[in-house]
């Protein structure tokens, strides 16, 4: 007889939608223990651009998968995957519930359905599309993304130059990332789960959105661009968002009030790229606040 899939709670939305106080709520209610999905929230020492939870949040409840490795290293799905697995089983075996909690759909879909299989790099192309980036610059090779792939250029920021590169690339394999994803979408599961997506309205995210954004321009981010720039030196490596407007800061181009809003504006769109993919996600089950997290624990605890 087939063992049961385990079973885990994923909690996802929009930035500054709340997830971080709900997941609390839950895993303090539930015998819980968060298992991070932020993408940005891997890297060391990027605590306030990246909004990470703070210490003393992370002191409510035990937090996984916070802090892996130094920004230029790499962390892919793949990788993450593996880690949110074992973390997942650990927590498991200590008879707690596991909660997953972040604003990247990519980890949370390869988590439920393992990791889209995609054509191999090809050091050839990736050198010329890359070349054409630093001649044309990476406007334009994002431009050329968008006309043979539109769903990977709406979600791959214009000077994200490794994903757009990755996406090219797959295209010249003769499928395009967003075809591949779709499939994706339908492969089996590898838990049980329930998917929580945090629908909050617009305007009330956009404030939210505002007022993190001058709380990160006034609250550390620019010393934390600061010290990245004198650990890594320059070109740096890809970076979180708000992290090269920061820097501009950090050099005296712009003041604080323009770095919150760049960061607030570069937010809101990163948001709306969120709520896209989660709207096509299997399964997902939309909620609104007020918040209720007795209610919810009520309802994980008799989940199949």
């Amino acid at each position: 007889m087939t063992a049961p899939l385990p079973f885990v709670a994923v909690l996802a939305g929009p930035t500054a939608s709340g997830k971080t106080r709900l997941a609390i709520d839950l895993a303090l209610r539930a015998a819980g223990e968060i298992v991070n999905a932020d993408s940005q929230q891997v890297y060391r020492r990027l605590d306030v651009g990246t909004a990470k939870p703070t210490a003393a949040e992370r002191a409510e409840v035990p937090h996984h998968l916070l802090d892996l490795v130094d920004p230029g290293e790499g962390m892919d799905a793949a990788r993450w995957v593996a880690l949110a697995d074992q973390a997942i089983r650990e927590i498991a075996a200590r008879g707690r519930l596991p909660i997953v909690v972040g604003g990247t759909g990519l980890y949370v879909r390869a988590l439920l359905h393992g990791v889209v299989e995609a054509p191999g790099r090809d050091p050839a192309l990736r050198t010329r599309l890359e070349e054409e980036a630093a001649l044309h610059g990476r406007g334009a090779l994002h431009r050329r993304l968008a006309a043979v792939d539109p769903g990977a250029a709406a979600r791959i920021r214009e000077n994200d130059l490794v994903r757009i590169v990755r996406a090219l690339e797959i295209a010249a394999g003769g499928r395009t990332q967003s075809e591949l994803f779709e499939e994706h979408r339908f492969a089996p599961r590898r838990y049980r789960y329930r998917l929580l997506a945090l629908d909050v309205p617009r305007d009330l995210l956009h404030a939210r959105i505002g007022d993190r954004a001058l709380a990160m321009a006034r609250g550390g981010i620019v010393e934390e661009a600061r010290a990245l720039v004198a650990r890594l030196g320059d070109p740096l490596p890809r970076l979180p968002i708000g992290y090269a407007d920061a820097i501009a800061c950090a050099r005296g181009e712009i003041d604080v009030e323009e770095l919150a809003t760049r960061i607030a504006l570069h937010h809101r769109r990163y948001a709306r790229r969120q709520v896209i993919w989660l709207r096509r996600e299997q399964d997902v089950e939309w909620i609104a606040p007020p918040f209720d997290p007795d209610g919810l624990v009520r309802e994980l605890r008799t989940a199949p």
